[in-house]
């Protein structure tokens, strides 16, 4: 049977599922794909805003920008300037994902487990912990944004008891610790949620075995907690390192385009580039968004790896 045999087969037999799931594909494509398409191409042109058609009152004026091929990524990874446009960038990007992933997975869990003991109160306390996440991202930026200030609640506070109060929103160093601060503190409530819901599912006998065994609470959480959370960890730090490594909203909103450069990651970078300077550069905007999905794709194709061999080298 051929290709074509096989696919005509394919649509008779299962003609209701392609239906159903056409309009999906569509979207998809209109949404994703042809942007993804148009993105990759804008690469490997050197279009900026004083040479991609646009319309000025009655007059259309057409686009001027030409071929360039890699060069875009030749400049952005060796050019004269990469280490401060790109790789300063990089090297934050990599250390702020793995600095809020790391407090989010470990505050996270240690209040997953206090919230998995029998509490008074353990209802509302969940419903207060869940809030930071409930609330829009924008609003908790903003809010934090005005208790950072020089004259905010927090400096205020400080200076109540006579310690140094910090720029934390001027100075490079506390940009960044603020930046952490404040994604830890939006981020923070889906982990607690999926480490709870992965709590609730590890059979409780394992741990009156445990016991019987003489097994200290240390041994319990090691040998017991820790393995019945894999499957449930494996997912939500892989899912907190994509989200974190393109969190737009938390340094935007924090500190704008323009004025905290030292804070920007890679991918408020690119928007910097391709829509917060004259001439706006979407070629290499664009070109940083390529890269962006390289990293994250071969990270996550390791990352997966490495987790089958750990799951194949235990069910040895």
């Amino acid at each position: 049977m051929t290709v074509a045999q096989r696919l005509k087969h394919s649509y008779q037999k299962h003609w209701y599922a392609y239906a159903m799931i056409a309009p999906v594909a569509v979207v998809l494509g209109v949404l994703v794909l042809y942007p993804l398409v148009y993105g990759l191409y804008l690469t490997l042109t050197d279009a900026n805003s004083l040479n991609t058609a646009r319309t000025i009152g009655v007059n259309h004026i057409d686009a001027t920008y030409k071929f360039i091929g890699l060069d875009n990524y030749q400049d952005i990874l060796f050019g004269p300037t990469a280490y401060d446009r790109f790789w300063s960038h990089f090297i934050w990007t990599i250390a702020w994902t793995a600095l809020c992933v790391a407090l989010h997975y470990c505050i996270g869990l240690g209040l997953a487990l206090l919230l998995n003991q029998k509490l008074r109160g353990r209802t509302f306390y969940r419903l207060m912990l869940i809030i930071p996440w409930a609330v829009p991202t924008f609003v908790t930026v903003f809010g934090w944004r005005i208790m950072l200030s020089d004259g905010g609640v927090i400096n205020t506070f400080l200076d109540a008891l006579h310690l140094p109060s910090p720029a934390w929103l001027e100075d490079a160093f506390w940009q960044r610790f603020a930046a952490i601060m404040v994604n830890t503190w939006c981020g923070v409530p889906f982990m607690m949620v999926s480490l709870l819901g992965g709590l609730q599912s590890i059979d409780a006998s394992l741990y009156e075995a445990a016991e019987m065994d003489g097994a200290t609470p240390w041994q319990q959480f090691r040998h017991v907690t820790l393995p019945g959370l894999r499957s449930v960890s494996s997912t939500v730090v892989l899912l907190g390192i994509i989200w974190t490594f393109n969190q737009f909203a938390v340094i935007f909103l924090l500190f704008g385009p323009t004025s905290a450069p030292d804070a920007q990651i890679l991918v408020t970078w690119a928007y910097y580039l391709g829509f917060g300077q004259q001439p706006r550069d979407f070629a290499q905007s664009a070109s940083y968004g390529m890269l962006l999905l390289a990293i994250l794709i071969v990270f996550t194709s390791f990352y997966r790896r490495w987790l089958n061999r750990n799951d194949q080298q235990l069910a040895i």
